[in-house]
């Protein structure tokens, strides 16, 4: 099962979070072979750390919730807080298969949240929307957030390539969801 987790940092926790990096690194790598996609949001002004998005696949509610909170950030008090939710990988590849590559252009976390009827569930549907969405292999990671029995839709998360936040934006109907937030993002894991 496939699972979206993002950690919100709490405000004033860049030292904290500096000095875990390498716990943070050495904890993730025990997940390698579960990890989906990986990295951290970025404040739009200065480029320091916001948040960490791991989407991973894991056995089930428990195991994920265990990996969110078993992870030493979290553990140390370096987030305000966790959204865990379970997720489906619309695109069947990881980061690491993404045809852009690790460099090159802008990337950000487009999060959708909503009920109801699922929007956007599929990437290659034609659009209605004024602009439209970046082309699939713009897409990074791409699926619906779900309950944990995956029974409702609860929103949409997006990994993508864009020029900017607004283009990012308009890969989610926003009509279609409570709040739509962007933020930007890079791929994550240990420097090469």
């Amino acid at each position: 099962m496939e699972f979206f987790c993002y950690h919100r940092d709490r405000p004033g926790s860049l030292a904290l979070r500096t000095a875990l990096t390498e716990q943070h690194w050495s904890y993730m790598d025990r997940y390698a072979s579960e990890l989906i996609a990986r990295g951290p949001t970025l404040s739009g002004t200065d480029g320091e750390p916001t948040g960490s998005v791991h989407i991973v696949d894991l056995a089930g509610p428990a195991a994920a919730r265990a990996f969110a909170f078993d992870e030493p950030g979290y553990q140390a008090g370096v987030y305000r807080d966790v959204l865990v939710r379970r997720w489906r990988n619309l695109l069947g590849r990881t980061m690491w298969e993404f045809p852009g590559g690790r460099t090159g252009g802008h990337r950000f976390l487009v999060l959708g949240l909503g009920s109801g009827e699922a929007a956007d569930a599929d990437v290659t549907a034609p659009s209605d929307r004024d602009e439209a969405p970046p082309d699939r292999d713009e897409l990074i990671a791409y699926g619906p957030l779900l309950s944990d029995d995956a029974s409702a839709w609860l929103g949409t998360a997006a990994l993508v390539r864009a020029p900017d936040p607004e283009t990012a934006r308009a890969v989610l109907a926003s009509d279609r969801y409570a709040d739509v937030e962007v933020h930007r993002w890079q791929f994550g894991g240990r420097p090469s």
